[in-house]
């Protein structure tokens, strides 16, 4: 049995102390720079830009061949590289096609909107499940439900729907008729 599973001297140990230390203290600063968009809900670019960065972190830790710098210059650019994006893709509608999905309507007017359910791979249930967790007892009180950019189900009650200027322009209309019939399919 090779005893360098279990100790292996201090060299290990104070490269692994260094390495979580100045690596996590670098990536708190570089996050706190970028501001609260790089950890606000996350969207599909957010989360591989977290899986990303987890991954490269934890490679640096578990490796003693990693240089502190290198790691440093790794989470640099990939938080640079994510604030780019975000940079480029608030000016440029197409990129924001590209990397963002849409809000999409998924409930309206008392009447699931089933092709657009199937497509979100959506139940009726998980839209119960957001009225419950919005503190609903009943879908009457339900006006509108949007599947959001970063994935959670969104809820605007009927006292507080309006004119709807909110949720049309950006969900596209609804799948069937508004008028009590059953919705196309």
């Amino acid at each position: 049995m090779d005893m360098t599973q279990f100790w292996d001297g201090w060299d290990p140990i104070v490269h692994t102390v260094l390495t979580v230390s100045v690596g996590y203290l670098a990536l708190l600063m570089l996050l706190r720079i970028t501001g609260p968009r790089t950890t606000a809900a996350m969207t599909p670019l957010d989360l591989i830009m977290a899986v990303t960065i987890g991954s490269a972190f934890g490679r640096t830790i578990t490796a003693p061949d990693v240089p502190i710098t290198q790691m440093l210059l790794t989470l640099v650019m990939l938080v640079l590289l994510h604030w780019v994006l975000a940079w480029v893709r608030r000016r440029s509608p197409k990129l924001r096609r590209l990397v963002d999905s849409q809000p999409v309507l998924v409930y309206y007017h008392g009447e699931f909107q089933h092709r657009t359910m199937r497509k979100h791979q959506l139940v009726e249930d998980d839209v119960h499940t957001a009225a419950r967790q919005a503190g609903l007892g009943c879908m009457d009180e339900v006006e509108a439900v949007i599947l959001q950019q970063d994935g959670a189900l969104g809820l605007i009650t009927s006292g507080k729907f309006g004119s709807g200027e909110t949720v049309l322009p950006y969900t596209g209309e609804p799948d069937g008729p508004t008028d009590g019939t059953a919705p196309r399919r």
